[in-house]
């Protein structure tokens, strides 16, 4: 059974920095493409970031540049987005996902003085 379980979400103020974490099980995590996703209030889903299975090439979208940085540890079978100068307008719901598309329960992480 495939399994995606996110970690890490917090209340954080504005400028604050948060780890989050992605442990994986019942597929070849090395083999796959990994991404994060995050869903606002009200707003639709929206990728945020993405890393090849080796954690060669990673991208990320223009509103995170610069301040998130994804990883993975293969031998962990764990995908990490470290978030540094967060912003009122990153509080959302994150999550994580396969290149099949399956995508975890989520971590919420709200950014709020």
């Amino acid at each position: 059974e495939v399994q995606l379980v996110e970690s890490g979400g917090d209340l954080v103020q504005p400028g604050g920095s948060l780890r989050l974490s992605c442990a994986a099980s019942g597929f070849t995590f090395s083999s796959h493409t990994m991404s994060w996703w995050r869903q606002a209030p009200g707003k639709e889903l929206e990728w945020v970031s993405r890393i090849t299975n080796r954690g060669d090439i990673t991208t990320y979208a223009d509103p995170v540049k610069g301040r998130f940085t994804i990883s993975r540890d293969n031998a962990k079978s764990t995908l990490y987005l470290q978030m540094n100068s967060l912003k009122a307008e990153d509080t959302a719901v994150y999550y994580c996902a396969n290149a099949a598309g399956f995508r975890g329960q989520g971590t919420q992480v709200t950014v709020s003085s």
